[in-house]
């Protein structure tokens, strides 16, 4: 298997999973870890959080040794606090820090972090400066298309980000304003990628092998990044290597195996979170797992009822129940 390297760090050149708040927490990654993926970035870490001392921003940035290679993200609209928690991320012994300077939530944006970035191509200069300077380890960018359809400007904010000195950048193929609808426009990724002679990561619309295949192909780009094609499928990217090595189509797992991925799943949510909490976070994703299982669209009313893993139990009995005869 190909690799590509960013700084020092050496990644298999197959499927990373794409950093996504309020999804891709530790269970999640750990699961999608399980099943291949190259390489993992956490949740996105406030700089402001960190340098103020958040006990919950600390916890955001620790580390197993199972999730290597492995990024910290940070975002934060001010050069000074992006400098400083990048230096403190260090005690943290990050593979790499990412900054975010794509992420659309309103929430981020209104403060001038995220894709907001977009539209302040100097201070996103500044940042990218303060981190590099800053940080123990490589460093990279992820930011989008653009801002919206009339300001794809991708390509000059690669070209200055690569001038800043940071190792790698990825590129999501949407515009803020698509937020996460619409098609990705690979032509700008490939136009990135063309652009600069640091790796870049492309993002958006992957979600097996052969549409793995054909981001690399078209765009040239040095490693794919899957985000909601992982949703209730952390074996996506043991078919991405599959496919890259052998050109076979992995097939979708049988039922009995998706219901013991879920439960894992569910578990290790708990095992992190405790069972009340984790319970509730645990629905979104008994949701995505059961997807196009026969009788779905009732069980997925019955998920806002998920208070135990004994719960958990009885819907499995139920899902076998409804798919008796597949």
């Amino acid at each position: 298997m190909q690799t590509v390297k960013i700084g020092s760090v050496t990644i298999s050149k197959t499927a990373a999973l794409a950093p996504m708040a309020s999804v891709a927490d530790k269970s999640y990654r750990l699961m999608c870890k399980r099943f291949g993926a190259a390489y993992l970035v956490s949740e996105m870490i406030s700089s402001k959080g960190l340098c103020f001392g958040d006990k919950k921003t600390a916890r955001l940035c620790e580390i197993e040794s199972e999730e290597r290679p492995y990024a910290l993200q940070l975002f934060g609209e001010e050069s000074l606090y992006m400098g400083k928690a990048a230096y403190m991320l260090g005690q943290f012994k990050p593979d790499i820090i990412d900054i975010n300077m794509g992420c659309p939530v309103p929430k981020i944006v209104s403060n001038g972090s995220g894709s907001a970035l977009m539209k302040d191509i100097k201070r996103a200069e500044q940042i990218a400066r303060e981190v590099v300077r800053n940080a123990a380890c490589p460093v990279t960018v992820k930011f989008r298309a653009g801002w919206d359809e009339q300001s794809k400007n991708a390509v000059e904010f690669a070209k200055m980000l690569e001038q800043t000195g940071v190792s790698a950048i990825t590129c999501h193929g949407r515009t803020r304003t698509q937020f996460y609808s619409g098609k990705a426009d690979w032509d700008i990724i490939k136009a990135v990628k063309e652009a600069v002679s640091i790796p870049v990561i492309g993002n958006g619309d992957v979600t097996d092998g052969k549409s793995a295949k054909a981001m690399y192909d078209y765009t040239g780009c040095d490693l794919v990044m899957i985000g909601r094609g992982s949703y209730g499928r952390p074996w996506v990217f043991e078919q991405v290597r599959r496919y890259l090595e052998t050109g076979e189509v992995m097939p979708e797992p049988d039922l009995e195996t998706k219901i013991a991925v879920m439960k894992k799943h569910c578990e290790l949510i708990c095992t992190y979170k405790g069972e009340k909490q984790g319970m509730k976070e645990a629905r979104k994703n008994v949701q995505w797992y059961i997807k196009g299982l026969k009788g779905s669209a009732k069980l997925r009313g019955k998920c806002s009822e998920l208070i135990c893993l004994s719960d958990l139990d009885k819907m499995i009995d139920a899902i076998r129940t409804e798919n008796s005869d597949e």
